[in-house]
């Protein structure tokens, strides 16, 4: 932002569009395995943008390309807890040729902005470096210390960006007790009287783990009763198959009620069929916050078509509820079976807070001001975010991207999805909505 720009005004909400363009121009694709390119040009930009406006940010480069921005803004009462606001800039990858428009182009059309990382989760992103730039071109300190974290690796779970922070750099969250961050704070509309912003109060564990099993190598015309790809599939299927019981957590007996309330009926989470039914375009966020789940995404054997394997592998994707970790893998082992070796890849605690507090009054104020019909609710998370990594140091997480979307628009299904897009109106929103936040935060 040049000082023409700021001499004639230009706010968060002028600025917060091309700021996410530009941001889905990085092409930030993780493959979990440093093959991408990394997070290194597009922390460099955010810190670009950061120091334009008189911070100091700082990168912190855990392997080589793979890095995270972070800065702190001092608030009138440094003395007070401070608050962190993070997201992640790595997104998953994107084959172009599926998208109707370039995942990488950042292009806007039909009133989005479309692109790899539109949800999830560069326009949070642009929005807090909107909201930061304006407050601090216009000279409104935040009521207290903030410091701004744009983070590497969340989608392969966070190693080298906040695992690698908070276990090598914890000085940064100093004082911090409280965070926000991705996938909260959407809406939800009921009818013309109500319209739900869901807040991320709770976020299921996980288990990414590798399965094996091995048996006897040989030639593809004999009998062979010890196949190690037959064994494997089996059980495989028994896990893909299988449904975990439900299991109503606190987090998700709130959500129901408060949706029964709007909602005028009693949502019975036994009978998930009939309610999931009622949450439209939720259900797919919702439905997996239920109960445990095994979904498999990868089978991997053999190397000619007359010869059997000595060894056969799957991955599995386990996410599992709070306090129900131990269950969980009681119940695996025994779909599995005992000649299959798991192993974990990735593994990660579930974390869940209580939906009250100065923060959570905080989020509703914001909302209100901003949308008359507006009403917070907590709701769970069935995959995950940096927000473990933060749990680590005492912060209190919460998912507070505040958008307010069209009812038609299928938000859930755009994450990891193709033609992933944030209307340009739900960005300036969210701008707003943050900045009242900060004020009463």
């Amino acid at each position: 932002m040049s000082e023409t720009d700021t001499a004639k005004g230009v706010t968060g909400e002028d600025e917060v569009v091309d700021l996410c363009r530009e941001l889905i121009r990085f092409d930030t694709s993780n493959y979990g395995d440093h093959s991408g390119p990394g997070e290194r040009a597009a922390a460099e930009y955010v810190a670009g943008k950061l120091a334009e406006v008189g911070l100091e940010p700082e990168i912190f480069e855990s392997h080589p390309g793979r890095a995270s921005t972070v800065a702190r803004i001092e608030g009138e009462d440094p003395s007070r807890p401070a608050l962190l606001i993070h997201g992640h800039l790595d997104v998953v990858p994107a084959n172009a040729a599926d998208w109707t428009h370039d995942p990488f182009a950042g292009e806007v059309a039909d009133g989005c902005v479309w692109g790899r990382g539109a949800v999830d989760m560069k326009d949070m992103d642009a929005m807090t470096l909107a909201v930061i730039r304006d407050r601090l071109r216009s000279g409104r300190k935040p009521p207290r210390d903030i410091v701004v974290a744009f983070l590497a690796d969340e989608e392969a779970g966070g190693t080298y960006g906040a695992r690698y922070l908070v276990d090598h750099h914890p000085e940064l969250f100093e004082g911090v007790t409280e965070a926000i961050s991705e996938v909260g704070g959407f809406s939800f509309t009921v009818n013309d009287q109500r319209r739900l912003y869901l807040i991320q109060t709770a976020e299921k564990g996980m288990h990414w783990m590798k399965l094996t099993v091995a048996g006897t190598a040989g030639h593809g015309s004999m009998i062979h009763r010890d196949n190690a790809i037959t064994e494997l599939s089996e059980a495989v299927a028994r896990v893909g198959r299988h449904k975990f019981p439900v299991r109503v957590t606190k987090t998700i007996r709130a959500f129901l009620d408060e949706l029964g309330d709007a909602l005028g009926t009693e949502l019975d989470p036994e009978d998930m069929e009939s309610t999931l039914a009622k949450l439209g375009g939720i259900a797919k966020l919702i439905g997996a916050t239920l109960s445990n789940t095994a979904n498999p995404t990868q089978l991997n054997a053999g190397y000619k078509v007359n010869v059997i394997p000595g060894e056969a592998t799957a991955h599995i994707d386990g996410r599992f509820l709070p306090g129900h970790e131990e269950e969980f893998l009681t119940d695996l082992d025994r779909l599995l079976g005992p000649h299959v070796r798991r192993s974990d890849v990735h593994a990660d605690k579930a974390v869940e807070t209580s939906f009250d507090g100065a923060l959570v009054e905080a989020m509703q104020s914001a909302l209100l001001a901003e949308d008359p019909i507006a009403r917070a609710v907590p709701y769970m998370l069935s995959g995950g975010t940096d927000a473990k990594s933060f749990d680590d140091l005492g912060i209190r997480g919460f998912g507070f991207a505040p958008l307010k979307l069209p009812p038609e628009l299928d938000f859930a299904g755009m994450f990891h999805g193709v033609d992933e897009r944030v209307p340009v109106d739900g960005l300036q929103f969210g701008v707003r909505v943050l900045d009242r936040f900060i004020d009463a935060s």
